[in-house]
């Protein structure tokens, strides 16, 4: 009987030791918004936020309103990220929106010390957004710094006209000068420790920039629309995709785009980039010295306004400004639509959670 006994306890014993290592295994989700797609949406009378899942089967719209109660306000520019936390950009509102990244609960609101905010890169604590100031003034363009512990802009960066896209790497920040409501056609160099600035010339409103695979910075230059008194479009200046030695601060490579190829979007998946022409997309290797002469694929998007790129799969963007927009998902290798699910009206920026 002793002996059953004991037999007993460590039969019972080692169930319990069992079940508590199963729940040690078990990890809780961080929030409704994990694991899945985030799309923003300038909007018309506010921004949004959509989530789509990973396997496509869910979207929901109209998450941060759902969520807080609240509408974002006129236009939703851009979102950046930490580990924890979203930070959405308002640009009309002047402000940035700080969420949870896994729930879009509202932690926190940056509101002073902004004048028509853009895009931001996170480092650490601190974040640095660029921002355009006045649009009667040429010269009031700032990068704000913006200590994350307290959300409060603590100093400010002037640099040229036009600030947009920002990156980090090693210690510097990257800005293309897009030029807001006039031109520009400068990439900005800031030491993040002294805050010095060195200004690279590129062809006419650069916008998306990155690194590739040698550590070049990589940017793609628009172009800009020309006009004659009466406001006509009458002609465009080249674009460009440059390729910068971030040791010296020059242009290495320059490809020049044929008069009247003027790409408004570009991508990178680890050595691949994608850029489009109209509804066309191309890809390249991030090393080529010639640009492609035949498309990737050719969408058919009535108005092709975003783009990104995960695994196999291409998201492209079909936006409208009067209803939902939507998001068409090709596989990459064999280059046919998948599917395609709502996005939120002015669609624009995508992300993955």
């Amino acid at each position: 009987m002793k002996i059953s006994k004991v037999i007993l306890s460590l039969f019972l014993l080692s169930v319990l030791i069992i079940s508590c290592n199963d729940d040690d295994d078990i990890i809780e989700p961080k929030g409704d918004y994990e694991n899945g797609i985030i799309v923003s949406g300038e909007g018309g009378a506010s921004g949004s936020v959509y989530y789509v899942s990973n396997d496509y089967a869910t979207t929901e719209s109209l998450i941060y309103k759902k969520v807080n109660e609240a509408d974002l306000g006129t236009y939703l520019q851009s979102i950046a990220f930490d580990d924890s936390r979203a930070f959405i950009i308002v640009d009309n509102q002047n402000t940035i929106t700080v969420v949870d990244r896994y729930t879009f609960q509202k932690v926190g609101e940056i509101t002073l010390g902004l004048a028509l905010p853009r895009f931001m890169v996170v480092k650490g604590d601190t974040g640095y957004a660029t921002n355009w100031g006045s649009t009667s003034d040429d010269s009031d363009d700032f990068v704000a710094v913006i200590d994350l512990n307290t959300n409060e802009v603590t100093s400010t960066i002037s640099v040229a006209n036009g600030p947009e896209r920002i990156v980090e790497k090693n210690g510097k920040l990257y800005v293309s000068h897009k030029g807001a409501y006039t031109t520009n056609n400068i990439v900005t160099v800031i030491d993040i420790a002294t805050k010095a600035t060195i200004e690279i010339i590129v062809k006419d409103n650069p916008d998306e920039l990155f690194f590739d695979s040698s550590d070049r910075l990589i940017v793609l230059s628009q172009g800009r629309t020309i006009y004659d008194a009466s406001w006509s479009v009458i002609g465009q200046t080249s674009a460009s995709i440059s390729k910068i030695n971030t040791s010296t601060n020059t242009v290495v490579a320059e490809l020049v785009f044929p008069n009247g190829q003027n790409p408004s979007l570009m991508i990178q998946d680890n050595s691949t980039i994608y850029y489009n022409l109209g509804s066309k997309v191309y890809k390249m290797d991030d090393s080529a010295m010639v640009l492609p002469t035949t498309e990737f694929l050719d969408t058919a998007a009535g108005y092709f306004y975003g783009m990104a790129v995960k695994n196999d799969n291409l998201y492209v963007i079909d936006v409208s400004f009067s209803a939902e927009s939507s998001m068409d998902i090709y596989s990459v290798s064999t280059k046919a639509k998948t599917t395609s699910v709502s996005a939120p009206v002015g669609a624009s920026k995508i992300y993955f959670n």
